[in-house]
């Protein structure tokens, strides 16, 4: 009678631990350049918040003013990534998580105003008027908004920085906005006012979904936010990608 060759069980494979980023002298001059990034659209959004104010005003287009209101908080956001890239902090962990987290939170701040001016919208019934001044600024921001978001996830993404990518994701937000507020601008004139407070709810949702996704932590697609892919293409974390 032959021997009975037990079975060998092996060693499950140990999980793969996420690289993080190396903080070397590459490292730091992408932080530099976030925070120069960050610099910038604070600026542009002051302009375009002011502007965007008054146009949506004057053409009692809700869609308009919102969206310009939202410039003060990607302003908001933008302060946070240059507090989080000045001084001691670039290097901190702590202060990326903070950072991540206040970001997360500016999302939610318009919500509200959102939800109410939307739902005031559609039982008032109070028609948008078409705007030169509002056509105008919207048309930048739909140029300009996503090469700073696009710039801002692909550093966020080389600097393991969640608060860049969230930063980089309220830009292309911003993009999305001015969008339906020139949409909302234009159909105006061939009487499509609804428009105007179902583009309100719908930002309003995707901002909250985003608040939640980044608070957490939770990041598809290696490191891209959520609903985008990789802008890089490439697969630079681990399988779960826990310290994007």
């Amino acid at each position: 009678m032959s021997p009975v060759e037990l079975p060998i069980l092996a060693a499950p494979p140990s999980p793969v631990t996420p690289a993080r980023p190396v903080r070397d002298d590459e490292w730091l001059r992408l932080a530099r350049r976030a925070r120069a990034l960050s610099w910038a659209s604070l600026a542009w959004m002051t302009v375009e918040g002011v502007v965007g104010l008054i146009a949506g005003l004057d053409a009692n287009a809700l869609s308009v003013t919102v969206w310009a209101a939202s410039s003060f908080v990607e302003g908001i956001a933008s302060m946070i990534v240059i507090w989080r890239f000045s001084g001691a902090r670039t290097l901190s962990e702590h202060s990326e998580r903070a950072a991540q987290r206040l970001v997360a939170g500016s999302f939610l701040l318009l919500i509200p105003f959102f939800v109410y001016e939307a739902v005031q919208r559609i039982v008032v019934g109070r028609e948008p008027r078409t705007s030169v001044l509002g056509i105008a600024v919207t048309s930048s921001a739909i140029v300009l908004m996503p090469v700073l978001g696009w710039a801002k996830l692909r550093l966020g993404e080389r600097l393991g920085s969640g608060a860049t990518v969230g930063e980089g994701l309220q830009n292309l937000m911003c993009a999305a906005q001015a969008v339906a507020a020139l949409t909302a601008l234009i159909g105006a004139a061939a009487g499509l006012g609804i428009i105007d407070p179902i583009a309100a709810l719908l930002v309003a949702a995707i901002a909250a979904k985003e608040s939640v996704e980044l608070w957490r932590g939770d990041v598809d697609d290696c490191c891209a936010p959520v609903g985008f892919s990789n802008p890089t293409g490439e697969e630079r974390c681990g399988p779960d990608c826990d310290w994007c």
